[in-house]
């Protein structure tokens, strides 16, 4: 027997129609590529994202085809999210911090037909148009007075809306219907499309929304300055509209004073970023000898959250910290470090290592560690394996490649190793890839190495992470020269010169008579690790 129940299907248009007639007084505020501050409201927001859905339908976007975004944080790039995603397309965020030839390989493996850009990567796009051959439509994320001289077939958004009237109902899809996707950096080889659906998107949304995670509500006033171009924000432009928080959009101004202004006059109680990010702010309360006197939650993922850094902000500035973990194939949210009942009369220091740790899931996500032979390990706290997630919106294949299972028995191996203790909280101890992140974004070593080993002085050579006091974790090139070879450091690193994006450049080089390798000839970096993990941090260095 079934329940006699509605059936409505779970669509990103309806957190859209909800937040519109349900708190569509409530504001949206951004700081634009164009250096001004704009402010508007959801009810704005959904009138605006029904005429660029009918911009889009008279630019040729069908259901299913993917339309490519390349912006920051702000109210047009949050429109696209909802118009593209709820006519029936996909919508694909791009990295501005790839390398050109790596946003040309992504774009073509997508099949992107159009681009949306804001006004900072004009550049960019006059340098990638003509190798873009499979997109029709380039629009300028701004008004047609900021289209450049000569532009030529170049569209202007703003003229874009202006031609509809905003008479658009949105379809009432399947709910499996991709909604958008999203790139892995880091990987082996080529970046990998996580393709989600509309289903998986506003559970998602409901995951993030929950107490035991980011906790919005409608009382809220939330920063995402974790980029929309990056696993969409950790699915914080999407909750806001569900639960009717004020949404703050930081645009490309990340400095740390900017942030916190932005921070204080707009009475945020929710940020969302890398420690990174949040360092640059802690330094500059510093300097001006300021405090946080609205911001409630501080939520930091992307990389560990230093101990440091977690006291600073609780016990100087009486902030929670939120500590989670994820990735982009489980979109990405996974783990927050909410406490427990049984954690609140606990030593400061017992709270802080727990919070400390990636934290625990909520319903819907699931964990387990595992050793080599694929045995399920206890959670002790101290047993440490491989991290296999499942849950509503965990990815199943990679874009494109149908061919593959990434599953194993029904779970995705994330490449971590970790250990849970027995109230369900994860800590990463390490990472079975041998990707390097720094800042929160991923570097992938294997790219690093294969450009170093191209040069024709240099015989084999290693990348591993190793700790910088900003960015957590920096990548140090181990070389081999050629028998005779004079090579110097500088060189090897000139080398890399518009191969690569600059920021996955290494910080230094150590040249070295050999690598060590194991029984099979791949190479040990464990031991490299080891021995050069203060290499950066080192007095002199």
């Amino acid at each position: 027997m079934n329940g006699l129940m509605m059936h409505r299907p779970l669509l990103v248009s309806s957190l859209l129609t909800h937040a519109a007639r349900h708190h569509g007084r409530q504001e949206i505020v951004s700081r634009r590529a164009e250096g001004d501050l704009h402010r508007y409201t959801f009810g704005d927001l959904a009138v605006r994202s029904r005429k660029l859905a009918q911009a889009l339908e008279s630019l040729g976007v069908q259901p299913g085809t993917r339309v490519a975004t390349l912006a920051w944080n702000g109210y047009r790039h949050l429109e696209l999210y909802y118009a593209v995603s709820g006519s029936g397309a996909v919508l694909h965020t791009l990295n501005p911090r790839l390398h050109p030839d790596q946003l040309e390989w992504i774009v073509a493996d997508a099949e992107d037909t159009a681009l949306f850009f804001d006004l900072t990567f004009l550049p960019v796009i006059e340098e990638l148009a003509p190798r873009l051959t499979g997109v029709r439509h380039f629009v300028l994320m701004s008004d047609r007075d900021h289209l450049p001289v000569g532009s030529g077939a170049l569209l202007a958004y703003e003229d874009l809306l202006e031609a509809q009237n905003g008479n658009y109902e949105w379809p009432e899809l399947d709910e499996n219907t991709a909604s958008s996707l999203c790139y892995t950096s880091g990987t082996t080889g080529n970046p990998k499309g996580v393709l989600y659906s509309h289903r998986s998107t506003v559970l998602h949304s409901f995951a993030v929304a929950l107490p035991d995670s980011i906790g919005l509500s409608a009382r809220d006033s939330v920063l995402p300055i974790v980029p929309m171009f990056h696993v969409n924000a950790w699915g914080l432009p999407y909750a806001a509209c569900m639960v009717g928080a004020k949404v703050v959009f930081p645009g490309p101004d990340l400095d740390g004073g900017a942030l916190y202004r932005l921070q204080e006059t707009e009475q945020v109680t929710v940020s969302a970023s890398v420690p990174t990010v949040w360092q640059g702010q802690l330094e500059y309360a510093e300097r001006q000898q300021l405090r946080f006197t609205t911001l409630q939650r501080a939520v930091i993922g992307g990389a560990a959250c230093p101990p440091a850094m977690l006291r600073d902000l609780q016990e100087t500035h009486g902030v929670t910290v939120v500590h989670g973990w994820g990735m982009t194939e489980t979109s990405p949210f996974g783990t927050a470090s909410v406490l427990k009942s049984t954690h609140l009369q606990a030593r400061p220091e017992e709270r802080y290592a727990v919070q400390g740790k990636q934290g625990r899931c909520v319903f819907g996500m699931d964990l387990k560690i595992i050793d080599d032979s694929g045995r399920e390990l206890p959670w002790d706290g101290v047993s440490a394996g491989h991290v296999m997630a499942q849950g509503l919106w965990v990815m199943s294949q990679y874009f494109g490649r149908t061919d593959q299972d990434p599953l194993v028995d029904g779970w995705f191996p994330t490449g971590d190793i970790a250990t849970i203790d027995a109230d369900g909280f994860m800590q990463i101890t390490d990472r079975s890839k041998d990707v390097i992140k720094s800042g929160g974004e991923w570097i992938s070593s294997i790219d690093i190495e294969n450009i170093a080993i191209g040069h024709p002085d240099i015989v084999t050579a290693a990348c591993i992470g190793v700790r910088h006091p900003k960015w957590d974790e920096r990548p140090l090139l181990v070389a081999v020269r050629k028998s005779g070879a004079a090579i110097s450091a500088e060189e090897l690193l000139t080398h890399f010169t518009d191969k690569v994006a600059k920021w996955w450049i290494p910080d230094g080089v150590v040249f070295a008579d050999s690598i060590p390798t194991g029984a099979t000839g791949k190479i040990l970096k464990s031991p490299l690790r080891e021995q050069f993990q203060d290499y950066l941090i080192e007095p002199g260095r």
